[in-house]
């Protein structure tokens, strides 16, 4: 009797649940905005486009090529700085973020089809393994790495590889073939070019990007040059294209005191964040000068823009890039990634420093180059600041918004050296690669000279010197034999400089770059007063 009861309630029951539901579907609704209880996701046209494409064009087509270039004719709509990363990209931009990778620990590059070692990474795979400077490396594994027409793309992929993972290297050391087993290491993508002290009291520190790595590098040379006196400080941020934002975060908190604000970044879709210090930093009082250029960008500006609006800093140099603009990194199904532009950031003052991009990426890019011409690299009467967005510092000091860091002390670009024969001579890198030449025919240079600062004092491009660079540059069809004076005495110095990176590296280049730039001689001069 019971059973019977219930099967006749039961249709009641289903609908009444069923009413309850709908009606609670329905008033639900409005936490869904666009959509009602019963949405179907509609499908975006250019979904439509692509599955037309691929069930009824004529030929066969590669729709993860075409589904890249979509996206990134896309994203040309928005910002030049929003970006498509494809998967085949993607480790590479990620190690250059992480200031790591997984590898053999050499510099390289390729002599007459073949691949030579420039420089081996001190207590780093190679190193350990008894690699050498001046080995021609002919094999990884089964991989034939040397040849006219490899690309560098696939070498760099044949040495790279898992953590502890072996690498058969065949080389060719004075004549004789031997194998070496390498196993691949962690190898540092360092952001810190030099690390040095001028004289008893100033220091220099010279920065090429913001990477993961770049505080604790940043701090472990602030250290080192405080124990050596260091007094007062010059920050080359020149050519540093920025990189991570929390990065120049943690180093603008080492120059300023207090709970001062360092910026602040805001978007449609991201609340207002205010990055401020947060404890005491280890170089509050001393001088500071920043050396910017147009290359100087993003987290650069960051670092920057906070120094001179709290009149930390003095600048010197010329207008910085102008990217104000944040971007955040999304990882999507197909293994790339999207770094889209969220937010802008903003200067203590309010400043935003991102300049137009109304008319287009090229036009945008090409701002850079039409600095020469207009005159804005060469006299500080021709940078063009955007007078609407006047701004003061704490200290009453008129700076500006938009455009870039316009700095304190303007500093032309010197266009003068650059002859038709030198642009030559870089472009065919020459310059660049003369001091591995040289230095495989006096290896004998590394026990002469025990510094760079001796080699900076002592060594000059005798004209035998010189006799070696003239056959050299015959080889690529440049003729050095009727040059002008002046121009002769310019390459001297680049090669002296590419001798210095051989035997130094990248402190001993900046060394010998830096005893004759007009720019560390501006700072000099303000931080001597």
């Amino acid at each position: 009797m019971e059973k019977k009861k219930i099967q006749i309630w039961l249709p009641l029951l289903f609908s009444l649940t069923m009413i309850v539901g709908m009606f609670l579907g329905y008033k639900m609704r409005d936490s869904i905005p666009g959509k009602s209880f019963f949405y179907v996701e509609k499908r975006r046209t250019i979904q439509e486009v692509m599955d037309l494409i691929q069930n009824r064009y004529v030929d066969t087509v590669n729709l993860d090529a075409l589904s890249d270039t979509a996206i990134s004719v896309l994203l040309s709509k928005l910002d030049p700085h929003s970006v498509y990363i494809p998967a085949e990209d993607l480790q590479s931009a990620n190690e250059d973020i992480a200031g790591n990778f997984y590898g053999i620990g050499i510099e390289f590059n390729i002599f007459d089809d073949t691949l030579h070692v420039i420089n081996v990474l001190k207590d780093g795979p190679s190193f350990i393994a008894g690699i050498k400077t001046g080995d021609k490396i002919l094999k990884a594994n089964d991989s034939v790495i040397s040849g006219k027409k490899i690309p560098t793309d696939r070498i760099r992929k044949n040495l790279r590889g898992p953590l502890g993972s072996p690498v058969n290297l065949l080389i060719l050391r004075k004549g004789q073939q031997q194998t070496i087993t390498v196993k691949r290491g962690i190898i540092p993508l360092s952001s810190l070019d030099a690390a040095y002290m001028i004289d008893k009291s100033i220091g220099y520190i010279r920065l090429n990007k913001f990477s993961k790595q770049t505080y604790r590098e940043f701090m472990e040379s602030l250290e080192d040059l405080k124990k050596k006196g260091l007094k007062q400080l010059i920050l080359d941020l020149r050519g540093n294209g920025g990189g991570v934002l929390d990065e120049a975060v943690e180093i603008a908190d080492e120059f300023l005191d207090g709970d001062k604000l360092i910026t602040y970044t805001e978007g449609s879709h991201a609340e207002k964040k205010e990055y401020r210090c947060r404890r005491e930093g280890q170089f509050e009082k001393g001088e500071l000068v920043i050396l910017s250029d147009e290359g100087s960008a993003s987290a650069s500006e960051i670092l920057m823009g906070a120094l001179q609006d709290w009149d930390r800093a003095t600048i010197i140099g010329r207008r910085s890039f102008g990217k104000g603009l944040v971007q955040e990194q999304f990882d999507l199904s197909n293994k790339s990634a999207l770094r889209l532009t969220i937010a802008r950031y903003y200067t203590p003052v309010g400043r935003s420093i991102q300049r137009p991009y109304s008319n287009g990426g090229k036009a945008y890019y090409e701002e850079i180059s039409n600095r020469y011409s207009n005159g804005s690299m060469v006299s500080a009467d021709s940078v063009k600041n955007d007078s609407t967005k006047i701004y003061t510092t704490k200290g009453g000091k008129k700076i500006f918004g938009g455009g870039g860091i316009t700095p304190d002390y303007f500093v032309a670009a010197d266009t003068s050296k650059i002859e038709l024969t030198s642009a030559k001579l870089y472009s065919n890198g020459l310059l660049n690669n003369f001091g591995y030449r040289y230095f495989l025919i006096h290896p004998e240079l590394t026990q002469q000279y025990k510094s760079s600062e001796d080699f900076i004092l002592a060594f000059t491009i005798s004209e035998t010197d010189w006799k070696f660079f003239e056959q050299m540059a015959a080889k690529d069809s440049i003729n050095l034999s009727g040059i002008a004076l002046s121009e002769k005495q310019f390459i001297s110095k680049s090669l002296k400089t590419s001798i210095a990176r051989q035997l130094f590296r990248t402190e001993g280049y900046y060394k010998a770059m830096n005893a004759v730039d007009n720019n560390i001689k501006k700072a000099l001069e303000i931080l001597n007063r």
